[in-house]
C-alpha cells in the first residue's frame, strides 16, 4: 500500500448553525462532530493528518490539543473547498501516496467504508476517487453526471439544469486522490459557477479532459454520508449514533428499557445483565458492571461502576467510581473522586465530594460529605456535614473503622473520629476523638413545666 495521508476540512463557519461556536466542535452523541471525523481516519493509520482550519481557528486548535501528530492549516480566506485543499500543498510538496479527503461535519462516516475507499482507489491506479450515495430525496448534495457507467462530472444542485437537477446519485464530499499531479490540477479550477468559489469537485471533469482515471464508490447505507449544517441535522445525526450505540450494547446482553429516551455516549462500556431504565444519560468514558441495575432520571459522567450495583433514581455521578454490590439513591450526588466502597449504601440526598465511603459503611440521608475518609462499617447519620472549608483552605475528615456518628453532626476539619467512637447527635466536633469514646458538645437539657400553657395565656 501506498503512502496514506487524511486532510479534514473544517474551516467553514457553519451559518446555519446560528452559532458563536465552530460548527466542527458542535456535540453528536456527546462528542464533537469533528472527533467522530477523526477516529474514523485514525483507522487508516495514515502517515500524516490535517485539518483545514479558518473559523475560529484558535477554538478549533484548543479543542483539539490531544490529538498528537495533527497539522493545523489556516484557510485564509475561504474561496472555497478547492481553495481550502489547495492550502495545503505545502505540506505535501514532493510526497507521494494517496490523499483522502474528508468533511469535518460528516461524522457517521465509517472506518470499514474508508478503507474500502482507498482500495477502490489504489486497486484502480485512478486519479481520483469520490465517495457517492443514492438518495430518493436529493435536495441540497451535488449530482454525479456519468456518460455511461463512467462519472463525467459532478455538478452542484444550484449550478445544475432541471435534468440534472433529477439525478439520485449524490456527490458525498469525500475523496481519494493520487497526489501525483494533485495540486497542478488544482490550480486549474475555475470560479465560474453561482458561488464564485474553487468547486473541488470540478476536478472530476477537468481530470476526465485530462484522461485521467476517475472511480466511485457508492456507500450502501446512505446515513453515512450524512452533512450536518443545521441543528435539526445535529439531533437528527446524534439519533442515529445513540441509535447504533444502544443496538450494539442490547446486542451484547444489557437491557434498555427504552431506547429511544437512553443516551450513551460512545466510548461507554457496560456489561452484561445490566438493566437500564428510561430516560438514563451515560456520558463521556463511564464503565458499568455487569448485573447492575441503573434507575431512571441518573446521570453518569467518567465514572466507573462495579458489578451488582443498584442505582436509584435521579442520581448525579462525575468522575467517582461505586465499587462492587453498593447501593445509592435515590437523589444522591458524587462529584470529584468519590469512592463508593463495597456494599457501601449511600441514600436520599446525600452529597460526596472527594471522599471515600468504606465498604459496608452507610450514609442514608441528608448529608454532604466532602474531603473525608471514612473506614469500615461506619454509620453516617442524618444531617451529617464535614466542614472542609474555613474560608482558605480546604482540609480532611477522617472516621475510622465501626465508628457510629449521630445525627445533624458537624464536624469541623482537619478532625479525626477514632476507630469504633460514637458521636452523639446535635454534636460539634472540633477535636479529635479518640477510639472508643463518645463525643458530645450540647449542654445537658433542661424541661420547664408549665412553660406552653403560660405561652397560650399570652397570646
Amino acid at each position: 500500500m501506498a503512502d496514506l495521508h487524511v486532510v479534514i476540512l473544517a474551516a467553514g463557519k457553519g451559518t446555519r448553525m446560528k452559532s458563536a461556536r465552530p460548527k466542527v466542535l458542535h456535540r453528536v452523541a456527546g462528542l464533537p462532530m469533528i472527533e467522530h471525523v477523526l477516529a474514523a481516519a485514525t483507522a487508516l493509520q495514515p502517515r500524516s493528518t490535517t485539518l483545514v482550519v479558518g473559523h475560529q481557528a484558535d477554538s478549533v486548535r484548543a479543542a483539539l490539543l490531544g490529538h498528537a501528530g495533527v497539522t493545523f492549516v489556516v484557510q485564509e480566506p475561504q474561496l472555497g473547498t478547492g481553495h481550502a485543499l489547495l492550502t495545503t500543498e505545502p505540506i505535501f510538496r514532493g510526497a507521494a501516496g494517496t490523499l483522502v479527503l474528508l468533511s469535518g461535519d460528516v461524522p457517521l462516516l465509517s472506518a470499514k467504508t474508508l478503507k474500502s475507499l482507498v482500495d477502490r482507489h489504489e486497486s484502480a491506479g485512478a486519479a481520483a476517487t469520490v465517495v457517492t450515495a443514492i438518495l430518493e430525496q436529493p435536495h441540497g448534495y451535488g449530482r454525479i453526471v456519468r456518460t455511461g457507467r463512467q462519472i463525467a462530472r459532478i455538478v452542484e444542485e444550484r449550478d445544475a439544469t432541471p435534468a440534472e437537477r433529477e439525478i439520485t446519485e449524490i456527490n458525498a464530499g469525500i475523496y481519494a486522490f493520487a497526489l501525483d499531479g494533485l495540486f497542478t490540477a488544482l490550480t486549474g479550477i475555475a470560479t465560474e459557477n453561482a458561488q464564485g468559489e474553487y468547486y473541488l469537485p470540478d476536478i472530476v471533469a477537468l481530470f476526465r479532459e485530462r484522461g485521467r482515471g476517475v472511480e466511485t464508490l457508492t456507500v450502501t447505507d446512505a446515513d453515512e454520508i450524512r452533512g450536518i449544517n443545521s441543528r435539526l441535522e445535529l439531533a437528527a445525526v446524534s439519533r442515529i449514533v445513540r441509535q447504533t450505540k444502544n443496538q450494539a450494547l442490547m446486542a451484547a446482553g444489557v437491557t434498555i428499557e427504552d431506547p429511544a429516551t437512553t443516551y450513551v455516549d460512545p466510548h461507554v462500556e457496560i456489561g452484561p445483565d445490566t438493566i437500564v431504565h428510561p430516560g438514563v444519560s451515560l456520558e463521556g468514558h463511564t464503565t458499568i458492571g455487569s448485573g447492575c441495575e441503573v434507575h431512571s432520571g441518573v446521570r453518569i459522567v467518567d465514572s466507573r461502576v462495579g458489578d451488582r450495583v443498584i442505582i436509584l433514581n435521579h442520581c448525579v455521578i462525575t468522575d467517582s467510581t461505586i465499587e462492587n454490590d453498593a447501593a445509592v439513591g435515590p437523589f444522591a450526588h458524587f462529584r470529584r473522586h468519590a469512592v463508593v466502597s463495597e456494599r457501601a449504601h449511600v441514600g436520599n440526598f446525600v452529597e460526596m465530594k472527594n471522599t471515600v465511603l468504606g465498604a459496608g459503611s452507610k450514609s442514608m440521608h441528608l448529608s454532604y460529605l466532602g474531603d473525608a475518609r471514612i473506614g469500615v462499617d461506619v454509620n453516617i447519620g442524618a444531617g451529617t456535614i464535614t466542614c472542609n472549608y474555613d474560608g482558605v483552605n480546604k482540609s480532611q475528615t477522617t472516621i475510622e473503622d465501626g465508628a457510629f456518628v449521630g445525627s445533624d453532626t458537624q464536624l469541623i476539619a482537619p478532625v479525626t473520629v477514632g476507630k469504633g467512637a460514637y458521636v452523639g447527635s446535635g454534636t460539634t466536633v472540633r477535636e479529635d476523638v479518640p477510639a472508643g469514646a463518645l463525643a458530645v458538645s450540647a449542654g445537658k437539657q433542661r424541661n420547664i413545666d408549665g412553660w406552653a400553657a403560660e405561652r397560650k395565656k399570652k397570646r
